[in-house]
């Protein structure tokens, strides 16, 4: 399966931590919303569904939908999913757009799933370690966190379009 080359093609900058970052939040703020409907739509529709306004209603009062590991797994997957897409078609979520910012292969290729995969968990893992697989690239020689290195990716900084 050959590799759909992304556009522009170039040789970019690596993108620096504070365009990573700011990128991140706006992301974040987009992957909250995703889960707020996630969440909407398996509570109060598939559960709903299933057990009924009322004992859904008990459920809730009693906790027992504080640790659904169903739910956890769907947040889960959809924010897998959000990234996925996003990493493996242009190389760009949303909050990368509009910092400028792309996920590539070396030759200027769009990542594929394996590697998304990768960048998630190996990301999550970054953070949990308070930050250090984000931080490692300020002392990386190719300016490479964690996750760029294990799923052999770059993030690079694209140059600004000419204004019309």
């Amino acid at each position: 399966m050959s590799k759909h080359q992304l556009r522009p093609q170039g040789d970019f900058p690596p993108a620096g931590l504070v365009r990573r970052l700011a990128a991140m939040f706006y992301d974040f703020l987009l992957c909250m919303a995703l889960m707020m409907v996630i969440t909407l739509l398996y509570q109060q529709g598939l559960l709903r569904l299933i057990h009924g306004a009322e004992q859904l209603k008990a459920l809730a009062d009693a906790g027992a939908l504080d640790r659904d590991p169903i739910l956890a797994s769907l947040l889960l997957v959809g924010v897998f999913a959000f990234f996925a897409k996003f990493w493996t078609h242009n190389g760009q979520t949303l909050g990368m757009q509009v910092w400028g910012i792309r996920i590539q292969n070396r030759d200027g290729s769009a990542i594929d799933l394996w590697q998304a995969l990768l960048r998630f968990f190996i990301a999550i893992g970054s953070w949990l370690c308070c930050g250090l697989g984000y931080l490692w690239m300020l002392w990386d020689k190719d300016k490479l966190t964690w996750h760029d290195r294990y799923s052999e990716s770059v993030v690079v900084q694209l140059p600004k379009k000419p204004k019309r």
